[in-house]
């Protein structure tokens, strides 16, 4: 009787083996869900651009209010906790929301051609894409660096030839003098100004390479909320979206602010952040009708630019946001300042990994 049972159990493994196969092999065509329902996931879309819109603007345009309310210029400790709180929920974003979604799309049973089943390409990308920021950050911070303290030599010797000129034509006896003591004087006020110029440097490489890892990562997003059917799936991603969105907006910002762009540069980053989540969705909308997410070359693109993604985002949260800010020195030295933005800092990051089980 034993044997008849296990003969009888392992006769229906065997004959189930084919439909769990096909199985399988639906699940990775195009999903027709129960909840498709496409005039409502429109509607909903909308309400997804609208709501991320102004949220992302919202967030980019607080840290300029500082020229208004002075509780929001960069030196003030609720300028370091908001923007340790935005540093957080960018890092949990990196964690929590967009690597494990790499993991599943380059783990997925639908790639069955090629090495995406035998070798983990999301760490992988993820650590080569950190490593191409810290290049690139740093590339570019030398070299803005030594174009900034070229012009400030040309300025010094510039201005040491106008005080010659002005000397000789005046004839007066002390002409040479005043030369050396003009030029010194400049050169004092140069090596005083380097720092400044350095700091201000280094802002601006952050803040522009900053935007970049969120426009890779945003423009997915917005791809895959445009192209779902779904009102369940998109309804948790709008308020989800514009939580993360609004404080992204706040870190990127802060670091706006502190960079000291011009109007027209400062506008047209804040723009271009605010634009990409909804292009995004557009996007998705438009190519919805032939998009399969479930498709190899869907999977792959997303896997890899997700990874990617991921891997800027952590460096840039925890190297150009929260070790800049943390390693202040005036952050060191106040202990109050340091349990404020370590307490933001953890809330940011708790807030966002909680929105984890909704999208």
């Amino acid at each position: 009787m034993a044997f008849d049972i296990k003969l009888t159990t392992c006769l229906l493994a065997v004959f189930s083996l084919p439909s769990l196969a096909v199985a399988a092999e639906c699940e990775c065509e195009r999903s027709e869900d129960e909840d498709h329902d496409t005039a409502k996931a429109r509607t909903l879309k909308i309400i997804a651009i609208f709501c991320i819109l102004v949220g992302s603007s919202a967030g980019c345009a607080i840290p300029s209010l500082g020229r208004r309310f002075p509780a929001l210029r960069p030196d003030t400790y609720l300028f370091f906790a908001l923007k340790a709180f935005a540093a957080g929920v960018i890092l949990a974003t990196a964690f929590v929301h967009i690597l494990p979604v790499s993991f599943d799309k380059l783990g997925s049973p639908c790639l069955v051609d090629g090495p995406w089943q035998k070798y983990p390409f999301t760490g992988l990308v993820a650590m080569l894409a950190a490593i191409a920021t810290l290049l690139l950050d740093t590339i570019a911070t030398g070299y803005f660096q030594r174009v900034q303290d070229n012009r400030a030599a040309a300025a010094v010797v510039g201005c040491a030839d106008a005080s010659s000129l002005h000397d000789q034509e005046r004839g007066h006896a002390h002409g040479v003098s005043a030369v050396i003591a003009s030029a010194t004087m400049l050169n004092d006020a140069a090596d005083c100004g380097a720092e400044d110029r350095a700091k201000l440097v280094r802002h601006r490489v952050i803040s522009q390479v900053f935007e970049l890892g969120i426009i890779v990562h945003s423009v997915i997003i917005g791809i895959s909320v445009g192209a779902s059917e779904s009102p369940s799936t998109i309804r948790p991603l709008v308020a989800a979206l514009t939580f993360h969105q609004f404080f992204e907006g706040i870190g990127l910002g802060g670091c706006i602010v502190q960079a000291r762009f011009r109007l027209k540069s400062t506008v047209t980053m804040a723009i271009f952040f605010s634009l990409t989540t909804p292009v995004g969705i557009l996007i998705g909308i438009g190519i919805s009708s032939a998009y399969n997410e479930n498709s190899p070359t869907a999977l792959i693109v997303e896997g890899i630019l997700d990874a990617a993604a991921a891997g800027i985002l952590n460096y840039m949260a925890l190297v150009d946001l929260l070790a800049e800010d943390f390693m202040n020195p005036r952050v060191q030295k106040s202990e109050r300042l340091q349990f404020i933005i370590s307490i933001s800092l953890l809330v940011g990051t708790a807030l966002m990994s909680l929105l984890g089980i909704w999208a």
